[in-house]
């Protein structure tokens, strides 16, 4: 009986950590919206409640049908417009597995809601309309996945039941993409033809188009490989908070919280604190739920020393013979989010990278970059809101950085506006040197 409890807990932690992260994209009016809205509805997803809402704000709206897109729209301009312009965030599970939906806008002057929803997703649902096929914001959204290391891609030819489920049209749009995404840095493409209005392969396969073979998008979802998506290679431990309980329980107790950002740590290993260069072995990891004999991503933890060192928030904890070089000088892409100001050369900012926070100066911009036909302007003289370029910046701080290609955690950072405080750019590390 006891065996039994313990497996059910081993199983149940598990399943917690199953958690995929996915971001839909693509051109406007290609269904998004209608896609998740149809995933929460077959997977029993939503309550009574918010469906009556949804039925009673499409009867208003005129709507022959109950417009599944209502559930996500969240913004009244988004409904007054019916497009989407901020991103929304939905959660959902099944029995294998649990989600984050971030549903991306997708008109071109919101790349930077996309780029900020995609950021940390394990997966991306680029949407074609059967009826139009790839076209530009296509190209787009699938480039900026390959820009943000997005492991896993899934093409959704949607509106089949609009081109009669057309085995032709899907197998072209299929090779033009597929032709496309080859110039990308794509590790894993899956190509998938759905009814969004009619659920036709969103969460069953469908029986109106037996020429496909494949799974139905969720039984993908649900399946698709991820653990190996993780960098369990090179530990990187940003320290985020010093515990220090003023008790008579935990006089002597010292641990460092965080989130473990890639690798895998464990009690008596030897590790390194950087900046300083000190080293020292893990005495104990802790959690909420007691001591843990191992800790990986995405992990939040409280990590105890044998020795007692500096260490203080914006610290690193890696190993000895596997840690990032302390750089001030950053090689790195760019988007830009602010509205009010541009990116250019001199110009002094914040910068917040994991948990450690330093001000920076834009040495040099080197190009900007036209995300639609992937050329590189070298007389550009500032980014405006949405562009992305590669910059040269210098940092009054050393960071402890990794290539964003080898860890999306330690190889992005923000970069604020110190007179507003609002965040105005995000940053992939190219090179740190």
């Amino acid at each position: 009986m006891v065996d039994d409890v313990r497996l059910m807990e081993r199983t149940e932690r598990g399943r917690a950590a199953d958690l995929l992260r996915f971001a839909t994209a693509g051109s406007v009016d290609d269904g998004k919206s209608t896609l998740i809205g149809r995933l929460l509805y077959d997977s029993k997803a939503i309550f009574e409640d918010q469906l009556a809402a949804v039925e009673t704000v499409s009867a208003a709206r005129g709507d022959e049908y109950t417009n599944l897109a209502l559930l996500t729209d969240g913004l009244r301009a988004e409904r007054e417009q019916g497009i989407t312009i901020d991103v929304a965030y939905r959660y959902f599970a099944t029995p294998r597995r649990k989600f984050i939906i971030a549903d991306t806008p997708g008109h071109i002057q919101y790349t930077r809601n996309m780029v900020t929803g995609a950021s940390t997703a394990d997966l991306a649902l680029v949407l074609v309309d059967a009826r139009k096929g790839i076209v530009e914001q296509s190209r787009r959204h699938a480039f900026l996945c390959s820009l943000l290391r997005v492991p896993h891609l899934v093409l959704c030819v949607n509106k089949m039941d609009l081109v009669d489920w057309s085995e032709d049209v899907f197998e072209a749009i299929a090779e033009e993409f597929t032709d496309f995404a080859a110039k990308l840095d794509v590790p894993d493409l899956t190509i998938i033809p759905i009814s969004a209005l009619h659920g036709d392969n969103v969460v069953t396969r469908s029986q109106k188009m037996p020429w496909y073979e494949g799974p139905s998008l969720l039984h993908h979802l649900e399946h698709v490989h991820i653990a190996s998506d993780r960098n369990l290679v090179d530990v990187r431990f940003p320290v985020q908070y010093v515990i220090r309980p003023q008790s008579t329980r935990y006089p002597d107790y010292r641990g460092y919280a965080g989130q473990v950002a890639s690798g895998v740590m464990k009690p008596g290993d030897e590790v390194m604190v950087l900046p300083s260069g000190f080293t020292t072995r893990i005495a104990g990891i802790d959690t909420a739920d007691g001591p843990v004999d191992e800790a990986y991503p995405p992990m939040s933890v409280t990590v105890r020393l044998a020795d007692e060192l500096d260490v203080s928030r914006g610290d690193l904890i890696c190993r000895v013979h596997n840690a990032p070089k302390p750089a001030q000088d950053i090689d790195a892409l760019i988007c830009w989010m602010d509205e009010a100001a541009v990116l250019e050369p001199r110009r002094k900012l914040a910068v917040k990278h994991t948990t450690r926070s330093a001000r920076v100066v834009v040495k040099e911009l080197q190009y900007r970059l036209d995300v639609n036909t992937l050329h590189r302007d070298e007389s550009a003289e500032a980014l405006k809101l949405n562009e992305i370029g590669r910059v040269r910046l210098r940092t009054t701080l050393p960071l402890l950085a990794d290539e964003y290609r080898r860890n999306r955690t330690t190889g992005g950072f923000i970069l604020i506006d110190e007179q507003t405080n609002r965040t105005v750019a995000a940053g992939m590390i190219i090179d740190a040197g």
